[in-house]
Parts: structure tokens; sequence; C-alpha cells
């Protein structure tokens, strides 16, 4: 995750880094969803039947502690579907591990969403645009209406809560949108993730950006970020799974505060980029372990090993671990940025190569982008 608004407050400023001090683990805890979204990595119906047991995944919440990790994202499928989902993300708040909830929203009650909100310690849920536009990609007519009064209901209890939106050709044109509902709504989070090509090949290859495209909308949401801190509006903006969105970050800041430039640099170089592996990880619904949700290979499983002996070694950890990462090939191996972004997804360029050490086919930087100036 890149957490531009926060960067661009800490260093202008003069406040401490926020540093991720231990993991995060990404848990896929059901297969079962409501929805049929056109870019979901998980062929999900809600007539899986969940393969993790409570007692099973206690038993590895434990392990993941005494291996450094202090966040749990819980995602599915849809997360709120498992009923031991409380107990589980309690088991978690008690052995102290954060957590947040990654849901589509369709399940919040006035009943229930207080307790969502006081379980878990920040609430994403998923808007793909304006309503046609979300109905679509999301499947089911009526979807936006019941996801915008679960937004509503929860951001009424005054916690952390926040939008996802997915970014692709589908929904691009809702960008500004969801800006806009943000601030109208008074969302205090946006979080807007780039598209992955995974799970069902490169059937979502179809529906990326263009490099033009993904360029136009990071240039808006940047400016997005600049116009929030300069005019003191609190909504935090992050994007996820496009780690060069940084140094768009740092070239436009270094115009604005030439003399802060290179602080922010150090602070970058210090986030690291792109962290499948190393501070990232996913358990799926079958207790497989990944260096990250869309990455094309499993570094062990759950059920057949304790996590530790799972996380604290192999090959392709160790190769993952190594940063800047060096051995990436293509436009990364001259480039002077590569301790910024650490080379971008690896999904991606295994998607398209079928080499995990190529480049991420997606970067947009040009090629004096990728020289420190």
């Amino acid at each position: 995750m890149f957490r531009l608004s926060n960067l661009i407050s800490s260093v202008v400023e003069n406040k401490p880094e926020r540093i991720l001090n231990g993991s995060i683990a990404i848990w896929n805890f059901t297969n079962r969803c409501n929805l049929s979204c056109l870019h979901c990595y998980s062929k999900s119906t809600l007539d899986e039947v969940d393969t993790l047991t409570t007692p099973q995944i206690k038993k590895t919440i434990l392990q993941m502690k005494e291996n450094g990790v202090k966040f749990i994202i819980f995602s599915g499928g849809e997360p709120l579907t498992r009923k031991d989902l409380f107990e589980i993300a309690d088991f978690c708040k008690e052995n102290g591990i954060i957590t947040y909830l990654s849901s589509n929203g369709l399940y919040f009650t006035k009943g229930n969403v207080q307790r969502i909100v006081d379980t878990f310690n920040y609430v994403g849920v998923s808007i793909d645009g304006d309503e046609p536009t979300h109905d679509y990609f999301r499947g089911l007519k009526g979807a936006f209406k019941e996801t915008l009064k679960a937004v509503q209901l929860a951001n009424a209890t005054g916690a952390k809560v926040g939008i996802r939106f997915t970014i692709t050709k589908d929904t691009i044109n809702s960008l500004e949108y969801i800006f806009d509902l943000a601030e109208k709504e008074n969302i205090p989070k946006i979080y807007i993730s780039h598209l992955v090509y995974s799970g069902r090949g490169l059937d979502n290859l179809k529906m990326d950006l263009t490099k033009e495209q993904r360029r136009k909308s990071v240039e808006f949401i940047i400016k997005k970020a600049f116009e929030y801190y300069d005019t003191g509006r609190d909504i935090e903006i992050v994007t996820g799974n496009m780690e060069m969105d940084a140094i768009l970050l740092l070239n436009e800041f270094g115009k604005r505060y030439p003399e802060l430039k290179e602080a922010m640099r150090k602070r970058l170089v210090t986030w690291g980029g792109n962290s499948a592996g190393r501070k990232l990880l996913n358990i799926n619904s079958e207790g497989d372990v990944r260096p990250d949700p869309f990455f094309p290979l499993t570094v062990g499983n759950i059920i057949e090993e304790d996590f530790g002996d799972i996380w604290q070694q192999g090959e392709l950890l160790d190769q993952l671990r190594i940063h800047p990462r060096k051995q990436i090939s293509g436009i990364c191996a001259d480039c002077e940025q590569l301790d910024i972004c650490n080379g971008g997804s690896r999904a991606r360029a295994y998607a398209i190569t079928g080499d995990l050490w190529s480049e991420d086919p997606s970067c947009y930087l040009t090629e004096d982008e990728r020289r420190k100036n």
C-alpha cells in the first residue's frame, strides 16, 4: 500500500515516518461470495464450503504472531459469510494483532454495523463507480444502493471507514465520481487498487488500463492528495498494486517543495516499494500461503505445515526479500528508482512473460523518470 496523504503531511510537517513494524497478512477466510465481480481473482459462490476450521485458524494466528505478523486483513470471497468471523477477529485482538475488514457491504445492517466497526480497526467497503458502473462491475443490479447504505451506516458510527475502488477500463470514467462521493459523504479514506492479472489467467488483461490511461489517472489521484492537504480536507488517499506511483509523487512533491525532495525520497526508500514475501503475505481459503494475493506460486500450506516453517525459509522468499530486487531484468535492470518501487508486481511480470524476474509490464515511467534528478 502506498499512503500518499500520510507521506505528504509527514514530510512537509517533519513528522516521524509511518513504519510498518511487522508484516501484513491478507487472509481470504472464505471462498463464498454473494457477488460475481468481473475482476475477482477468486471464483466465489455462496455454495462454497469453508476448508479452514476455527481451531486451525486460531492455531495459525498464534504462529503468525510469533513470526512478526502485526496486521490481518479479513478478505474473501465475502468474509461476513463466515459465522465465526467475529470470534476469529476477537482472537486476533486478544493477541495484539490489528484487524481490517474488506467487504462488499451487502451484509451490513443497522443491527450489526456497530459490532462490525467495534470489532475491526478499519472497515473498507468496495464501491467501483457510479450506480450503473458498480452494478455492472459487481454483477448485481441494485448492489450500488445497498453498498452505499452500508458505507453510510458504518461512517455514521464515527469509525474509520473507507471506499475501496479498483481502477480498470470498465471503471476509469468513475474515478472522479469516487472522489466526489467521498467528499459529499465525508468518508475519511479512499483506497485505489490497480488491477493485477491473476486467478483467471490473462482474462483480466483485457480489463486493464493502457499506460497512458494509468498515468493520467495517477496524476489525477496525486493532484487530489495535494488538494486535500492544501485545503485541510481530512480524506486519506492510498493506492495499491502500482508502486511506480511513488516516483510520480516524488517528482510532483519536488516541484512544490524542492528543498524537501531528498527527504521525501529517503522516506520512499524506507517504505521500500513492492513488499510481496517481505512484509506482505496472503493465505487463501484452502490454506495456501502466497507472497501476495495474486502471486502465481505458493510457498506452503498451513494445514500441512506450521506457518513459521513456511515463512522463515525457502529460496523464493529469500529472493523476494532482497531489497532492492536487482535481479529483475528489462527496464528495471538499470533503473535508478528501483530502490523506491522495488520492481513492482511479480505477478504481472509472470502473467505476461512466465518469468518472475522480468520487468513489471504495467510500469508507465518514462526513461527520464527512471533516472534520479
